[in-house]
């Protein structure tokens, strides 16, 4: 990727991120996972995907497996222009359906989600229809790593495998955290890649905040056939280093002066990024 992209791409990922701190005030959101899959979204709607809108028939789809993320995707269908940002402050109201977890109401949500576990098992229907139909649509299941532990993913993947199911494109958001207790100490997930291998799904592991990582993983399992599998390594609350990494930064609840302090923590961190970028360019 070049630079410009690079650039173009921080700058949205920012721009979410705050979104993602401005909702976690007023009743809150789940802050710090969703700081982790920012960059994730932000390369999947701006670069790879094809969604030029949320009626377009050769859409790509998107299923956000791990729904209490879904700040970042409103951030995200806000920066594709499908939301208008100014509803993101109707959020947890009774006059509109922007929540914790996804509702198809909303333009550019696919299917609801919250019970973790299940939607893998709607994004495989869906990538088998296109299988029968011989479309070219990706549909791309994002999961998070404590999601795993349902026993529905697993059943989901035997058959994915089973089904050859091309069109399936699974992301795992790899925080190393499960709500508020990391998976290795609650039930280990690791080696992660070679249990999805072993359930016959082409697996890479990047880093889920390098852009040209995320570019690259994508690109190689382009080059396999059957279901796909993209390990994302990532840090909860990436941005706002008083949340990173941190157990309890799972459910967020803040108060707006608390949001105005970690907006500034995020605006000087991108600010110090950048400044770094450009001097490697020079």
């Amino acid at each position: 990727m070049t630079t410009d992209q690079i650039k173009h791409l921080e700058s949205i990922a920012l721009r979410i991120r705050r979104e993602i701190l401005n909702l976690s005030q007023s009743g809150g959101c789940f802050t710090g996972a969703s700081l982790s899959l920012a960059d994730i979204v932000t390369f999947l709607y701006f670069h790879y995907l094809n969604l030029p809108s949320p009626e377009a028939p050769e859409r790509d789809l998107v299923f956000l497996s791990k729904g209490h993320d879904v700040p970042a995707l409103y951030g995200a269908l806000v920066e594709k222009g499908w939301l208008a940002k100014e509803r993101l402050s109707n959020h947890l109201k009774t006059q509109d359906v922007i929540y914790w977890h996804p509702n198809r109401e909303i333009p550019g949500v696919e299917f609801h989600s919250g019970s973790l576990g299940h939607l893998l098992s709607v994004a495989m229907g869906v990538a088998y229809d296109l299988k029968l139909e011989k479309k070219t649509n990706r549909v791309i299941c994002i999961l998070g790593d404590g999601e795993l532990n349902e026993g529905s993913v697993w059943e989901g993947l035997l058959v994915a495998s089973a089904l050859k199911l091309e069109r399936l494109w699974i992301v795992i958001d790899r925080n190393q955290f499960q709500a508020n207790e990391r998976t290795e100490k609650l039930i280990p997930l690791e080696p992660l890649e070679e249990k999805f291998i072993s359930f016959g799904i082409s697996t890479v592991r990047v880093s889920g905040h390098s852009f040209n990582d995320l570019s690259r993983g994508f690109l190689e399992l382009e080059a396999v056939s059957g279901p796909r599998c993209l390990i994302a390594d990532t840090l909860r609350g990436k941005g706002v280093p008083s949340l990173e990494d941190r157990a309890d930064r799972w459910f967020c609840n803040f108060t707006v002066t608390e949001v105005a302090d970690m907006t500034q923590e995020l605006l000087h961190g991108e600010t110090a990024k950048l400044s770094s970028m450009d001097l490697c360019v020079r």
